[in-house]
């Protein structure tokens, strides 16, 4: 199959590079599945599962409790972690601190 890009549209072009993008993923895809089938099946075979032989160690997953909320709308709540939301930093650019904001 050869492909004339020269009679091809800007547009047609960037169609058929999506189309190829997601048929890519799409491979890898099912060869990181297929792959992590048969470590798992070979892990089962010898007793083990693939987490005792890779030293991985679960992960913990849940919420984590708002520990910081608004004054003026206890409703928009802030673990702490991750990036300081907008009210937070206005609050502390005004000069409150986190203590201020506590729970």
């Amino acid at each position: 199959m050869t492909i004339d890009f020269d009679k091809m549209s800007l547009k047609e072009m960037r169609d058929m590079r999506t189309k190829l993008d997601r048929a890519i993923n799409s491979y890898e895809d099912r060869k990181r599945r297929e792959a992590m089938t048969a470590i798992e099946e070979a892990a089962r075979e010898h007793g083990f599962n693939l987490a005792e032989l890779t030293g991985a160690k679960p992960r913990k997953t849940g919420t984590v409790a708002p520990k910081y909320a608004n004054p003026q709308d206890p409703t928009m709540t802030w673990t702490g972690r991750g990036r300081k939301p907008r009210w937070v930093q206005e609050s502390l650019d005004g000069g409150k601190t986190l203590d201020d904001l506590a729970i």
